[in-house]
């Protein structure tokens, strides 16, 4: 007899697959269909395209009539459109092919060095029309307090080369200097929260669509307040190419959803948007979450300390330049669908911060407080 559970599985890689197989195709036809092209396609250049965040924007911007050129290393390969152009060279000072050409707009969607981002920066200012450069909110750790907003300065000394969170939120400060100083007012820098979805690189958000699917007794971690943020990557890259269409300069925060969420409200609406049977078996108490070795799981984080306002960052500014936000229920099943498309063997090892094993213990141990 097919149980629910085996019916959710099926479901899930069956959907998998054909997104996985057909998906740019059919996402390129239904862009053309509801994203019209402006009047006057601009010619837009990413350096990047083949990660996350750089096949959306291509496929997006294509959509939208623009003419794109990608700039990358030609490592890695990513279903893009045919009529994309494509230039190989490197951010470490191997930026021959950039030379001699122009474009409308630039978008930066793949550096955390502060020299790269330096070197094409200076060679793009006089022939280009204006830098978008993909930053991080990890500018503002650390978040002492909740409620950071663009008015607040990141600042740019390491205290604590140890400090993994401290590195990276300094190293993404110092290249928005370096794309304003080459730009002046024609820069754009935003600065994204979580970036989940389809093409998900990381194995962070991943977990709870394909945890809820199996459904059972679910961990829930964290207290029932504690506000949780995410951006769906198909939202971003739609968003950063309307701001260059629209010739817009700034510091903006891309941060979802639109409302405040919590963490037991994310998860009720995931469970619901898969059909799944899950049981939660809330676990707040975040000293035996840590002993346990469980400090996030993406969306949700323990916010204490350093990291205290890193779920409370506002978004206003971004949403009244057209930010907007898609349903969480289409991200969670999009991404379950995806899943399956994901290499075989980084879906039978892969690095979710709650593993079955650290899962099982931890509710025995709960269980028997």
């Amino acid at each position: 007899m097919t149980t629910r559970r085996d019916f959710l599985k099926s479901t899930a890689i069956l959907s998998g697959a054909l997104l996985g197989r057909g998906a740019p195709a059919l996402a390129n036809a239904a862009a053309r269909i509801h994203a019209p092209a402006r009047r006057a396609p601009i010619d837009l250049l990413i350096l990047g395209g083949t990660g996350f965040i750089g096949p959306h924007l291509v496929r997006h911007a294509v959509a939208r009539g623009h003419r794109v050129t990608i700039f990358t290393r030609g490592r890695r390969q990513a279903d893009l459109p045919n009529e994309v152009t494509r230039l190989v060279g490197d951010r470490n000072g191997q930026l021959g092919a950039l030379i001699g050409k122009r474009w409308d707009a630039v978008i930066d969607d793949s550096a955390t060095n502060p020299e790269w981002v330096r070197q094409s920066a200076q060679l793009l200012k006089d022939s280009a029309g204006r830098y978008l450069f993909t930053s991080s909110t990890g500018v503002y750790y650390p978040y002492l307090t909740r409620g950071l907003d663009e008015s607040v300065a990141p600042h740019l000394d390491i205290k604590d080369a140890k400090d993994f969170s401290e590195t990276y939120g300094v190293s993404k400060a110092r290249c928005e200097r370096e794309v304003q100083e080459a730009f002046g007012d024609r820069a754009l820098v935003v600065r994204p929260t979580y970036i989940v979805g389809p093409g998900d690189t990381s194995d962070r958000f991943p977990y709870w669509p394909q945890r809820l699917a199996k459904g059972g007794e679910v961990l829930a971690p964290g207290r029932r307040d504690d506000p949780v943020q995410i951006i769906d990557v198909r939202d971003l890259a739609e968003w950063m190419v309307r701001l260059v269409e629209e010739g817009r300069a700034g510091i903006y925060n891309a941060v979802g959803p639109k409302e405040r969420l919590t963490m037991p409200a994310f998860l009720e609406q995931a469970k619901a948007a898969i059909g799944s049977d899950a049981r939660f078996t809330w676990v707040d108490d975040y000293d035996f979450l840590a002993a346990h070795g469980i400090d996030e799981a993406i969306p949700w984080a323990r916010l204490a300390g350093n990291d205290d306002g890193m779920m409370s960052i506002r978004n206003e500014k971004a949403i009244a330049a057209g930010l907007s936000f898609r349903p969480l229920a289409t991200t969670v099943r999009d991404t379950l669908a995806w899943w399956p498309t994901v290499p075989e063997a980084r879906r039978a090892k892969p690095h979710f911060a709650i593993t079955p094993e650290k899962e099982a213990q931890a509710l025995a141990d709960w269980h028997h407080r």
